[in-house]
């Protein structure tokens, strides 16, 4: 229920800029437009959903919220590099034999690059991005999946990023973007610090909103 209001905020915080946004590009000379600026922010909400039956005795990470902030840089109208991570942790509660058993934080971190499709000042414009990624695993307390009671923890997660999501032209400076994601994550599990060569099938898929800005 939390996700969803988070989600739902930053959607209608979205529809209710656009009415301002659409009023002041009236105003606007017809030389007001997208084409040709290079830079792109945006800031928005994420949740972020590993898969089901990561490994051996582990039922589930449950999945959760965060913020995420994300900076591009455009070569051309369509094409771009993306840094995208979250401003905040993902926190997720560890499921075991039907209960949890501990909880456990990450923090993406992605490069990718990008194609953004149609014109520059077209209303909507899909885009496609893959990259790589690496996300740090902190806070682990999941003690408890051990018998000898040692700190198990998770190492960090690296590898590929694909990228789908579409943007919502509001003016030639501000949009709203929506986003799917997802990272092949497979984290080895550590007891007591020392690698076990045992590895998570996490493999999270993300949805995110957010408003953005170009220059």
């Amino acid at each position: 229920m939390r996700t969803t209001k988070i989600m739902s905020l930053a959607v209608l915080g979205a529809l209710a800029l656009s009415p301002a946004a659409f009023a002041q590009d009236a105003g606007t000379t017809s030389a007001d437009t997208a084409s040709g600026k290079h830079f792109a922010v945006v800031g928005g909400v994420t949740l972020l959903q590993p898969k089901s039956g990561p490994a051996d005795g582990i039922d589930k990470f449950d999945g959760g919220p965060a913020p995420t902030v994300s900076a591009s840089y455009y070569f051309t109208d369509n094409v771009a590099v993306e840094l995208w991570g979250a401003a905040d942790k993902f926190n997720h509660r560890v499921r075991a034999n039907g209960g949890k058993v501990g909880t456990v934080e990450q923090q993406p971190l992605a490069l990718s690059a990008q194609y953004h499709f149609g014109a520059a000042d077209n209303v909507f414009r899909p885009f496609v991005g893959a990259g790589y990624y690496e996300s740090n695993f902190s806070n682990e307390k999941i003690d408890g999946l051990d018998a000898s009671g040692d700190h198990v923890g998770l190492r960090t997660a690296k590898g590929a990023i694909g990228t789908v999501g579409v943007d919502m032209n509001i003016n030639s400076t501000w949009f709203a973007r929506a986003d799917a994601r997802y990272m092949h994550a497979r984290p080895e599990l550590s007891v007591a610090g020392a690698g076990t060569g045992e590895k998570l099938k996490l493999d999270p898929w993300t949805v995110g909103f957010g408003i953005g800005a170009r220059f």
